[in-house]
């Protein structure tokens, strides 16, 4: 079975919404979009870069699949040419063809068609951006690796990575690192359950009470 990897953008907060400008979703009144741009460096583009270097394929929503489709067939660059020769697949139920290149839209149920995309051969699958997409793949308990890149910026609202839906998890911290911006890369791996405990002092035996009460005497 192959991996599926989010790549996350979010604010420290946790949103995750139009990290790439003011137009990309002003979706719900959205005022801040474009909260990134500020923080991105060499350190971040070529983490970018990386992330690009071994063969992948995309699953996209619609609305973050519109975004890229208008900006990246006609953008030159490594990152650029690896995207667009490669495979897309695209959620939606809107759409009924695609124009950008080597992109397949997905049929039916999506939970159930991202399922099959895992079993089938072939190179690790990324979802990037597409927030509704992404939410249905968490609920679904989909997801294998979250690569976050956290920004030191408040939202206060707007679409979140981690919604109501998400199930519960522990996750194993695989590597970390923080730009000179303030921006921190992390990849996390599920790791099983969460280590549940508690904190709370117990209640001393009967034993104990004696023990206490002698040496208090």
């Amino acid at each position: 079975m192959r991996k599926l990897a989010a790549a996350i953008q979010m604010t420290l907060d946790g949103v995750m919404q139009a990290p790439g400008g003011p137009d990309e979703d002003p979706t719900g009144g959205f005022e801040l979009g474009g909260w990134a741009f500020g923080y991105f460096d060499d350190t971040l583009g070529q983490h970018a870069a990386e992330g690009f270097s071994r063969p992948f394929e995309v699953v996209l929503g619609r609305k973050t699949y519109e975004i890229f489709a208008a900006h990246w067939p006609h953008s030159e660059g490594p990152i650029a040419d690896r995207l667009n020769s490669a495979t897309k697949h695209v959620a939606s139920r809107t759409l009924n063809s695609l124009e950008w290149a080597n992109s397949r839209l997905i049929e039916g149920d999506v939970a159930a068609a991202v399922a099959r995309l895992k079993e089938e051969d072939g190179p690790e699958l990324q979802v990037i951006g597409s927030s509704d997409l992404l939410q249905t793949l968490l609920a679904n308990d989909l997801v294998d690796e979250l690569r976050l890149w956290i920004f030191p910026v408040l939202a206060g609202s707007g679409k979140r990575a981690f919604g109501d839906g998400a199930i519960p998890a522990g996750l194993e911290l695989m590597s970390s690192s923080t730009t000179g911006t303030g921006v921190i890369i992390a990849t996390y791996e599920r790791a099983g359950e969460i280590k549940k405990g508690s904190f709370a002092l117990e209640e001393p035996t009967e034993a104990e009470l004696e023990r206490r009460e002698a040496l208090e005497d």
